[in-house]
């Protein structure tokens, strides 16, 4: 080795060991970028980040150390070679290897490794990583080598591997070195400051407060049509698309905007003043008169709350019209506190009365025309609309994953006055966006699946509020009924179905909010190894929420962020396909999601040909109901298609030619929700009860089949049920369509009933072969 290169390593050394100390006691390896980066996310003059967030550090939560996935090193190319062991010697394994047992048991290396951020779990996985590259590692660095030789001859202290180790630390976990920018970003107390233009305004607010049906919407429609310009906000694409059918009626141009759909009544394609959108998409930098935004109670739903928060904070409108449920008036009134904005309050009576009746229907031959039988499956929804038409009575029939198109048309045939059809059957999708003649409202049952804030899917009785909006749809004061009535279909229901709306509704006490695409940008600054999903589980997991708010349940874009993950895209379009709205329970769907992902990373634009290729276009009309799903998912995915032709126009370039199939493809679907019977009927050859089949299997009767009764039973001795009833519909298909019992708990049930029949089968063999042998005997003696 050269004298020269010698002295210019050890000076290199040298400068290294000096810098050693400041190296481990900085707080943020990126303060004064990410600094700059958090100060340019907002004009400047606007009071943003204005309390010192690092001073509330010690008070913050700690984070979630299990969501901190140790990065891979990659080979120094800048290592040192063999330096370490030309100055001094080959390292002995065993030697090193008690070394470092002896260091990482000792408890004070534990308790300053947890005052730089590495926690019992963190120290653990760090070492397991930093014993790995020291044994393994052909050559080391010659500083580390140095040190170790020394401790390994008796002329260094054990200890002085602590900063090597934290450096190796910080390495692999590179959060630990910008934890202070990271709960910069993720602070969420003060959302109020991240609209500039409408904290630049005083706004005036005005609640429209009431139940259904009071008229609170339509006064605050009224002062919307009667200004300059303004813009609504909706809950659902049908609620949009009226409120923009109506203002266009009334001679004031209405352009519509959601996700999927953007119309514009200006010839040329410029923006009307007013415009009918879903919440999620109204713009906050766009100046209005008035803004309505409806159902204001939705601010705390665990999924989309963060778009009304957004909007009530976040809309430049001199007047903010807030419709909604009197429960929402406290809280609102002081989120509108947080922003020195005062509210002003109109209160609403229903307009029609409805009462709760005494009795309840029973049997579907005691069904009237006007009746709504409100269930909360798909299935229950295919079995009595079955049941009813058997009847001889025709039936309309609406539920969530319909296309809207095909649930206007099924209202219009229920509200036709010349139409056979009499009766509806739907889902508590009919609680919003539809008008509807109803007088009465039937509750076939009052137990719904919910998805809790922990994003847990959960069978609950239904709460005052979801219980008031569905009742609420009876009487309408548009409608030809002026009293509506409410009741159950069991008798059981009905004392419970009282008690619920003999409550008042629980008052509204958080809003959402929800990291955006510029938030989780920041965070992979600092983090340009992590995943999408474990950037946005780390943000949840260091966001700091004042008791005002709640960060929204992530777990559908996590879901889809997983999906993709092993596809090459950048960061903003990995987050923008990520809050696509699709249904995740609908396999197709998620295919066809991943194969606009891989098409899109390819650069390669998604034409219509292509997507005809993958949907199979053209399709035909259902001859099953699993024929109906099908085509219902290929909607979602044409709508799928559309949401991202907005997003990446040069990508998508064909969304005249899938939304004209699209309309074709609707008007397929009402063909089959049409002959939804006759379809259900095809069904039945290929629907069969998974513990029927194994009485089939076993050929058990009598005795052995009265043992099933409690799980293939319905509902005890409702007879109409039990009449006319598909065998998918018993309680065993029930009770695993509705997340109460899995199919793995099924099959165990059924491999226990299995072994009580042999045992029976067995005693009773047994006891037929001891009274043989009884008769015999007596007959010898």
């Amino acid at each position: 080795m050269s004298v020269n290169r010698c002295v210019c390593f050890i000076s290199r050394l040298q400068r290294h060991f000096n810098s050693r100390t400041p190296r481990i006691t900085t707080s943020s390896c990126h303060a004064s970028s990410g600094s700059s980066l958090l100060q340019g996310q907002h004009r400047p003059g606007t009071v943003v980040w204005s309390r010192d967030v690092s001073s509330n550090s010690s008070s913050s939560k700690p984070p979630d150390t299990s969501l901190f996935v140790p990065v891979s090193l990659k080979a120094d190319a800048s290592a040192d070679g063999g330096v370490g062991i030309e100055l001094t010697q080959p390292l002995d394994k065993n030697e090193l290897l008690k070394v470092l047992n002896r260091f990482y048991k000792r408890k004070e290396m534990q308790k300053l490794a947890a005052d730089s951020g590495l926690d019992a779990r963190l120290f653990h996985q760090a070492f397991i990583s930093f014993r790995k590259y020291i044994l393994e590692m052909t050559s080391l660095p010659a500083d580390l080598h140095i040190i170790l030789n020394d401790i390994c001859c008796g002329a260094g202290h054990i200890d002085d591997i602590y900063p090597y180790f934290m450096r190796h630390a910080k390495h692999i976990f590179p959060m630990l070195d910008c934890m202070d920018d990271l709960r910069k970003i993720s602070d969420l107390r003060v959302p109020a400051n991240w609209y500039p233009e409408a904290r630049a305004i005083q706004r005036k607010v005005i609640f429209h407060a009431g139940p259904t049906n009071s008229g609170k919407t339509y006064h605050a429609i009224q002062r919307y049509l009667a200004a300059k310009s303004g813009v609504y906000c909706g809950p659902l694409k049908l609620l949009a698309h009226e409120i923009f059918e109506k203002s266009n009626d009334a001679g004031v141009p209405c352009d519509l905007v959601t996700g999927e759909e953007r119309t514009f009544v200006d010839p040329e394609g410029r923006a009307a003043g007013h415009v009918a959108c879903t919440i999620e998409m109204c713009s906050v930098t766009t100046p209005y008169e008035v803004a309505v935004i409806d159902e204001i109670q939705m601010i705390r739903d665990p999924s989309r709350g963060w778009a009304w928060t957004r909007a009530l904070l976040g809309l430049c409108a001199e007047e903010i019209h807030v419709c909604g449920e009197p429960a929402a008036i406290d809280f609102i009134k002081e989120l509108m506190f947080t922003t020195g904005e005062e509210m002003e309050v109109h209160n609403y009576q229903r307009l029609t009365p409805f009462s709760i009746l005494d009795h309840a229907v029973e049997s579907l031959d005691n069904l009237r025309p006007g009746d709504c039988i409100v269930c909360f499956s798909k299935n229950d929804i295919y079995s009595i609309s079955r049941q009813i038409e058997a009847r001889g009575q025709e039936c309309a029939v609406i539920y969530g994953s319909l296309p809207p198109g095909t649930k206007l048309s099924q209202a219009k045939k229920f509200n036709d006055p010349d139409d056979p059809c009499k009766i509806l059957v739907a889902t508590d999708a009919i609680g919003m966006g539809l008008n509807l003649s109803i007088k009465r409202i039937i509750f076939n049952s009052l137990v719904k699946p919910n998805v809790n804030e922990k994003g847990e899917k959960q069978m609950e009785t239904i709460s005052t509020s979801q219980a008031l909006q569905i009742a609420g749809r009876a009487g309408r004061f548009s409608s030809k009924f002026k009293e509506g009535e409410v009741t159950t279909m069991h008798r059981d229901d009905l004392p419970v179905l009282k008690e619920i709306l003999s409550h008042s509704v629980d008052p509204i006490e958080t809003a959402g909010l929800h990291p955006t695409a510029e938030q989780i940008e920041m965070f992979a600054y600092h983090l340009p190894d992590a995943t999408l999903s474990n950037l946005v589980d780390i943000f949840v997991s260091l966001s700091q929420v004042d008791g005002l708010y709640f960060v929204c349940n992530i777990d559908d874009f996590k879901f889809l962020a997983d999906m993709i993950q092993h596809i090459p895209l950048n960061l903003r379009s990995r987050y923008v396909f990520c809050t696509a709205p699709i249904n995740k329970k609908q396999p197709f769907v998620c295919t066809s999601f991943l194969k606009f992902a891989r098409q899109f990373s390819r650069d390669e634009p998604l034409t219509f040909d292509w997507v005809c290729r993958q949907i199979s276009w053209p399709l035909a009309p259902p001859k099953n109901i699993k024929d109906l799903v099908h085509l219902e998912a290929v909607h979602d995915v044409l709508d799928l298609y559309l949401w991202l032709s907005y997003r990446f126009m040069d990508m998508f370039p064909d969304t005249a030619s899938i939304r004209e199939i699209q309309r074709e493809l609707d008007d397929i679907i009402q063909q089959g929700v049409r002959n939804i019977t006759r379809l259900i009927r095809a069904s039945d050859t290929t629907v069969t009860d998974p513990l029927q089949a194994q009485s089939n299997r076993h050929g058990q009767t009598g005795r052995g089949t009265g043992s099933t009764d409690f799980l293939t039973g319905s509902r005890g001795q409702r007879g109409q049920r039990a009449s006319g009833q598909m065998m998918d519909s018993s309680l065993a298909s029930r009770l695993v369509r509705d997340g109460l019992l899995t199919p793995d708990l099924l099959q165990q049930l059924q491999r226990e009933w299995s072994k009580d029949q042999k045992q029976d089968n067995s005693s009773q063999r047994a006891l037929d072969l001891e009274h043989q042998s009884n008769n015999k005997g007596k007959k010898k003696k």
